[in-house]
């Protein structure tokens, strides 16, 4: 399954956050530069984030975006879905005849593989993420 740019984007740049989030928000800038990316191109997929409850920005000088959750609280599955959506990979278009019923068997065969995915990406935490980091250093 591949995912597009913006969601590697969003989940690089929520561990970003929960590893800044004693000292405050953290500019977009700030988040640009670390992933050598557009501060226009992540702001926009910082505002879905937020859209969907996960950061929220802080005005003023030393404004910028922080975690809404805790990082135990962000699963993957959340941050995939705010960029992505909750859309099938695949939604089958052909005429089936009757011996399969309304359903196509394959696009059915997909979904079910889809939820074991999604199960395992709603366990994922920014959490074990931070976790691996520390074990690692």
């Amino acid at each position: 399954m591949k995912y597009s740019k913006a969601t590697n984007y969003a989940l690089h740049s929520m561990v970003h956050l929960a590893m800044e989030s004693t000292s405050g928000a953290v500019r977009v800038e700030d988040l640009a530069k670390r992933q050598k990316i557009s501060p226009t191109y992540l702001s926009k997929i910082l505002t879905k984030l937020s859209k969907a409850g996960l950061i929220v920005s802080t005005p003023g000088v030393k404004g910028g975006y922080r975690l809404l959750r805790s990082p135990e609280e962000c699963t993957f599955l959340d941050i995939i879905q705010a960029i992505e959506g909750y859309e099938s990979l695949l939604n089958c278009t052909m005429s089936h005849d009757g011996k399969w019923n309304r359903h196509c068997l394959i696009e059915r065969a997909v979904a079910e593989a889809e939820d074991k995915l999604k199960d395992e990406l709603a366990r994922k935490t920014i959490a074990d993420i931070l976790k691996q980091r520390q074990e690692k250093n």
